[in-house]
């Protein structure tokens, strides 16, 4: 918890400094990356920087954090922001984010803070935004220790089986890890590689599978067309065949199917069907019988990757009922028959005790969120993964 004195400091700057996070932010990335080149080459997601996207979602965690902090002053941080740091921590230990480098970021982010307010960074001011800082990076660095498999280097190598079209800009991955880890439907793996000016890059895949198949499988749609193209999806579409070797990481991630027998909905839209499809598979792979609602939005048949296999998994599961929503519908001979627009929750009987997991573009996901809410879910019952940095965090 805080200090009384540095939640007095922190409650009566934390307004100028919300207001200034974009700009703090900004000047962090900016300093850190100029003394620092290699941490944007070979750790930080290049494609993030340049959209801004990263910059959002730190500002977006330390509002939240420091919020939190002086509104609920007797609780511990990694206790009543369990859910945000979990899924920071989870990204940090796929990554392979060692605790020296959050005194590198302390360093440049402390430093953007004065530079930016200037002399309204009092000494006393700076103490308490550090104390600020320390109480998330050890919350942090004490969360990733117990994800991390073993000290020393996280990575794994991985043979590709097979490599297989799913659709015009998704291709599926088959992999043989170098050592059999147990992973828990939803989880995602990171994937490094070597780009041709040199950089390594560092990217997140879901296994699309279900743990009991034995051999993994990533499923990576080549992202272009809504800002930078994606460097290591456009690398791994063009470069790896079946008989090749991935760098990878351990599993990690908290979007995780909780046991039990409470009536299930797994939304998801374009490439998040990833995680659902693992769940899925594990569903039917173990002989479930719980009731599971599963949703799907699409731009059309044609892209709805792994569409076949979806209809199968449905299909063994006793239990199990597929809704799907394309924008265009065109000629698809589905059964059941989709319906054409955005997917609607309000079309759906929905049963009480329901526990959610969404996945997809976020206009998505808070649309289906906010359905959700107003049929009265609880909001510990809804539980989504996010593709890339996660702007909604500290909002759920």
């Amino acid at each position: 918890m805080l200090s009384v004195e540095s939640a007095a400091t922190v409650r009566a700057t934390l307004p100028t400094v919300q207001q200034a996070l974009e700009e703090i932010t900004g000047r962090f990335y900016a300093t850190m990356f100029a003394d620092n080149p290699d941490l944007l080459r070979n750790l930080f997601n290049r494609g993030n920087q340049a959209s801004g996207a990263q910059r959002q979602a730190l500002a977006g965690s330390i509002a939240a954090f420091a919020t939190l902090l002086l509104d609920r002053p007797d609780e511990r941080p990694d206790a009543m922001l369990a859910r945000m740091l979990s899924r920071i921590a989870h990204k940090h230990a796929s990554l392979g984010v060692t605790p020296d480098q959050y005194q590198i970021v302390h360093k440049y982010l402390l430093a953007a803070i004065a530079d930016v307010l200037g002399d309204a960074v009092t000494a006393e001011v700076a103490a308490a935004w550090d104390e600020v800082y320390w109480l998330m990076a050890n919350a942090l660095i004490a969360l990733e220790a117990r994800l991390l498999r073993e000290p020393g280097d996280p990575w794994l190598r991985a043979t590709v089986l097979e490599r297989r079209r799913q659709t015009p800009d998704t291709v599926s991955f088959t992999l043989a890890p170098s050592i059999p880890l147990a992973f828990t439907p939803g989880q995602y793996v990171s994937v490094g590689v070597t780009l041709p000016d040199g950089a390594r890059q560092i990217r997140q895949y879901s296994l699309s599978c279900a743990p009991e198949r034995g051999d993994w499988r990533i499923t990576v749609r080549w992202v272009r067309g809504s800002g930078p193209d994606g460097e290591v999806s456009g690398w791994l579409h063009a470069n790896v065949q079946a008989g090749d070797e991935l760098t990878i990481s351990a599993p990690y991630g908290d979007l995780t199917l909780a046991p039990g027998d409470a009536p299930l909905l797994l939304a998801s839209a374009g490439i998040g069907i990833t995680p659902m499809l693992s769940m899925l598979d594990h569903l039917a792979a173990t002989g479930s019988t719980r009731q599971v609602i599963v949703v799907h939005a699409d731009r059309s048949p044609a892209d709805h990757v792994h569409r076949e296999e979806l209809v199968r998994l449905v299909a063994e599961l006793p239990g199990a009922t597929l809704h799907r929503w394309y924008e265009e519908a065109g000629a698809c001979s589905c059964d059941p028959a989709p319906r054409v627009g955005y997917a609607d929750l309000g079309a759906i009987d929905l049963p009480d005790g329901l526990v959610a997991y969404l996945c997809g573009p976020l206009p998505f996901m808070r649309g289906v969120r906010a359905d959700l809410l107003r049929h009265g879910v609880p909001a510990r019952d809804v539980h989504y993964e996010v593709f890339g940095p996660d702007l909604w965090l500290g909002q759920d």
